[in-house]
C-alpha cells in the first residue's frame, strides 16, 4: 500500500499535540513527573502503532528504539524535559522529511 504522506502527516501533528499537552500538563499543572513519565510511554506505545499504520514499519521501529541519554542531574523537571524532547525531535524531523518528499514530485513536474 502505497505512503499516504497528508495522513501520515496528521498522525505525526496530532501525536506531537498530544505529547505537548502531556508536557504542558505535568509542568505546569501537576508538577508529578513521575505520572508525566508514565503517560509518556504510554503515549510512545501508541505512536509506535500509529507510526506503523501511517508512516511504515521501518519509521515505527526506528522510533521505538529511541532512548532518553543518560541524565546527570538531579532536576525532575530537566530529566522530563529532556524525555520529552528525545521524542518530539525525532517525530518533527520525521514530519520534516515525510513534508520535503511530498513536495519533490510537485516541484519536478512543473
Amino acid at each position: 500500500m502505497p505512503l499516504d504522506v497528508n495522513n501520515a502527516l496528521l498522525v505525526i501533528q496530532q501525536q506531537l499535540k498530544e505529547l505537548d499537552v502531556i508536557y504542558r500538563d505535568t509542568l505546569q499543572m501537576s508538577l508529578n513527573t513521575v505520572a508525566g513519565t508514565e503517560r509518556v510511554a504510554k503515549w510512545r506505545v501508541r505512536t509506535v502503532s500509529l507510526l506503523a499504520e501511517s508512516v511504515g514499519e521501518k519509521a515505527a521501529q526506528d522510533f521505538a528504539r529511541l532512548q532518553p541519554g543518560m541524565v546527570f542531574t538531579n532536576d525532575l523537571v530537566e530529566e522530563f524535559t529532556d524525555l520529552v524532547d528525545c521524542f518530539r525531535v525525532p517525530l518533527n524531523a520525521l514530519a520534516k522529511q515525510l513534508s520535503q518528499t511530498a513536495q519533490r514530485p510537485a516541484d519536478g513536474g512543473s
